[in-house]
């Protein structure tokens, strides 16, 4: 019937979970046009339906919104992951410094186009940008693990966003399929109709008396 419910690609997971990992839920999987639609007197409702999941609901409002900000939050992701990994490896860097060690001489960035000679001495203590232009001082055994941490998990967010990015094509491509399905699916009924039709036509016409 048209108005079954619609089952999800996550109707065959073991676990019957009707999302993934991260909410984003599954679409309608139509496997057999037949388990939705049991005439053709059912096929309108059932297509529009669908359209109306895919233009209204699903791909406009909900998946191609949230595919954006996946998008916008892998791009977030991959600019931060070098600069924590760089900033990272300097706290690393200092660590080797041991106390008395001579002071080395560096250039530092102060803008995007002005950068300034430096001596480091040895030091246990850094200073770390947090952003929104808030700087925290951190015993550097505590910035070598807030920054590994900070690494860990922007490399395991940006995972998750390409994971749901393609989850999101996926589930768009799905909506397609299926539309297509419900659609061919009334193209060869109409087809099989038309051809009884002409069929019981030519049989009452042979089987009709000679006047």
């Amino acid at each position: 019937m048209a108005d079954k419910e619609l089952k999800t690609d996550a109707s065959d997971r073991k676990d019957g979970a009707a999302t993934n990992p991260r909410g984003i839920p599954y679409a309608p999987f139509v496997d057999k046009v037949e388990d939705y639609v049991t005439g053709r007197a059912e096929v309108e409702a059932t297509l529009k339906k669908f359209q109306e999941m895919i233009q209204a609901h699903i791909l406009v409002r909900k998946y191609q919104f949230m595919e954006a900000n996946k998008q916008r939050a892998a791009m977030g992701h991959r600019e931060k992951i070098p600069d924590i990994q760089k900033t990272l490896d300097m706290v690393k860097f200092l660590k080797t410094r041991k106390p008395g060690a001579d002071p080395i001489e560096t250039t530092f960035e102060l803008n995007d186009t002005l950068y300034a000679k430096a001596n480091i001495q040895p030091t246990e203590e850094v200073y770390l940008w947090l952003g929104a232009n808030v700087m925290l001082s951190y015993p550097i055994d505590e910035a070598d693990e807030l920054l590994t941490t900070r690494l860990a998990t922007a490399k395991l967010n940006l995972t998750n966003c390409e994971e749901d990015l393609d989850f999101l094509r996926e589930q768009v491509t799905t909506m397609e399929v299926a539309t297509a399905r419900v659609y061919n699916w009334d193209v060869t009924m109409k087809r099989k109709e038309k051809q009884d039709q002409v069929a019981l036509e030519s049989g009452g016409k042979d089987g009709s008396p000679n006047g």
